[in-house]
């Protein structure tokens, strides 16, 4: 078995050389690529790097090392406001239109 932070160190590697995962070389120890890919898979079900995306944010922003003047937001990160809903169909009170007789 790979100790998580190994794997975790894979799928950086990974995603910070643009590399498919069956190219990660097993000489630096950080597993298969297919079995990083799958703890990534995991992790990301499990919320694990929404919650480190906040803790980092806290972090930094308790330290005074974001610049918040700099964020931008949309709908990815903050739920989209929903616009009405759509009106129920009404039954029409108007006759039939007569049959094609032609």
């Amino acid at each position: 078995p790979v100790a998580d932070r190994l794997c975790l160190q894979g799928i950086l590697y990974v995603l910070c050389n643009d590399i498919a995962w069956q190219l990660l070389p097993m000489e630096l120890g950080f597993g298969s690529g297919q079995t990083c890919r799958r703890w990534l898979e995991r992790w990301q079900q499990a919320g694990v790097f929404d919650q480190l995306h906040r803790v980092l944010l806290d972090e930094l922003n308790a330290a005074g090392r974001l610049d918040w003047s700099r964020a931008c937001v949309d709908g990815s990160h903050i739920r989209a406001k929903k616009g009405e809903p759509t009106p129920a169909r009404r039954r029409s009170t108007g006759g039939r239109q007569a049959a094609n007789t032609t």
